[in-house]
């Protein structure tokens, strides 16, 4: 019998090598090849005949274009991730860490859908259609009709596909599915990318709007080739940490709706639940202002929302500490310098550390001037006054630049009771506020004077 022949596969690009290598020759990635078995000559033959659809060659103008009709999940804030609802033949990939929430979010709204006269197929390779029972039971689900299938064989479920023609379908997850096209084993690169094809184009040639779940690397990447993110239409992310009780949505990619949207969800013993007002979950509630405490408006997406930016200025020793939890790390260590250089208070022999309360990630600019705050309240033992917020992007030579959409930003700060702001001088509103102090600054040593003199 002749040796089955091996080739090496790139975790990350899918590029194959005939022997391991320490680094990728295609993408340079390090550590990623992993051993399969080669495809026979057999296997590969018509492999992509059904993808291989032609189309007509048209002149951009003359193509009839309208807006895609969407079909509500039952959940707001999954609906405000992806746009507005699903839609018609439509690919979503969504991932996140074992155990947060992905399959029970999907199954709530598969049973909300088919509840609104949709048809809809659950599609599981990881479990028995018994344990998605036992599932539907412990989320209130009663007398469901979501019709479940256990399956892992590509060919199989696109069989059933096409005999069952449901409106929605998911498919949890993609590592588990494998075609027997290819000699691979399930969850290589080679079958996720072939699997996600295969189902991609029934998607869109069926109409049914399609769900893959994905499972994440160590990283918090989602596992298997990058590609995979660029077949698909929308690719969602659950944030969070299991042992909290909220989740946050992230849309990391949306063809039919606004990136970087987030949808908020706190988890209860019926399944995950929408969260209305997230600057609540975001603000600490102190009876009286603290020292070290700052609240900013950050934007994600078109939500802007209230996050409380705390931070601790502590004696350290011959070498002092630096960290943040929530906020980039090196963009800290450039905080403290221009806070030095341009402000005159010197941390140099101080630990710091910054949080973004609510376990929230910012990665927008527009936290530097309430971090920039908070440290210096912390270092002075002095708490901001009560109803201030402040927000805006500091740079290297002390200037404090505008951040996008300010208007929103001080509107929904007036809207949750704030009374004084802290804003760049470019983000000023034309007219006043009702309700909000406004002081528009151009410099960092501006924004300590109208601190002090508001203390």
């Amino acid at each position: 019998m002749a040796k089955e022949r091996s080739v090496f596969s790139c975790n990350t690009c899918g590029g194959t090598s005939p022997k391991w290598l320490g680094k990728c020759p295609h993408c340079g990635a390090w550590n990623t090849l992993i051993e399969t078995v080669a495809p026979t000559e057999a296997s590969g033959k018509n492999r992509f005949a059904s993808l291989a659809k032609t189309a007509e060659v048209a002149v951009l103008s003359e193509i009839e274009a309208s807006d895609v009709d969407r079909t509500p999940t039952g959940h707001d804030e999954l609906d405000r991730v992806l746009g507005g609802g699903m839609v018609e033949g439509g690919v979503v990939l969504i991932g996140g860490d074992p155990g947060i929430g992905k399959s029970t979010l999907l199954l709530q709204a598969l049973d909300a859908l088919q509840r609104a006269g949709k048809s809809t197929l659950y599609v599981t390779g990881e479990e028995s259609g018994a344990q998605v029972a036992l599932r539907s039971r412990r989320l209130g689900l009663e007398r469901s009709q979501v019709k479940v299938l256990a399956e892992i064989q590509l060919e199989k479920i696109l069989a059933t596909l096409d005999a069952q023609r449901p409106d929605v379908a998911v498919i949890d997850s993609i590592q588990t599915v494998y075609s027997e096209q290819l000699t691979s084993a399930p969850g290589s690169v080679a079958q996720v990318r072939e699997c996600a094809a295969h189902l991609t184009r029934a998607a869109k040639s069926s109409g049914c709007a399609i769900v893959l779940v994905g499972h994440v690397t160590k990283e918090g990447a989602l596992a298997g080739p990058r590609v995979l993110e660029h077949m698909v239409d929308t690719v969602l992310y659950f944030e969070g940490d299991t042992h909290s009780q909220f989740r946050l949505v992230r849309a990391i990619k949306n063809r039919f709706g606004a990136v970087n949207e987030i949808g908020v969800f706190a988890m209860t013993e019926k399944g995950l639940k929408g969260v209305s007002n997230p600057s609540a979950i975001f603000l600490s509630q102190h009876a009286e202002p603290v020292p070290g405490s700052c609240v900013m408006v950050t934007l994600e997406g078109t939500r802007p929302m209230l996050v409380e930016i705390q931070a601790l200025v502590d004696s350290g020793g011959p070498s002092p500490r630096r960290l943040s939890v929530g906020l980039d790390k090196d963009r800290l260590a450039m905080l403290l310098a221009v806070l030095h250089r341009h402000a005159g208070v010197a941390c140099m022999d101080q630990d710091v550390f910054v949080n973004a309360v609510g376990g929230v990630r910012i990665s927008e600019p527009a936290a530097d001037l309430a971090v920039m705050l908070a440290i210096t309240s912390s270092l002075r033992g002095k708490p901001l006054p009560k109803g201030f917020i402040a927000f805006g992007e500091v740079g290297l030579a002390g200037e404090v630049r505008p951040a996008p959409r300010g208007q929103e930003r001080l509107k929904e700060a007036a809207k949750l009771g704030f009374s004084v702001a802290v804003v760049p001088k470019a983000n000023a509103p034309k007219k006043p506020v009702e309700g909000l102090t406004i002081h528009a600054v151009d410099r960092v040593e501006e924004a300590m004077d109208v601190v002090r003199s508001l203390l």
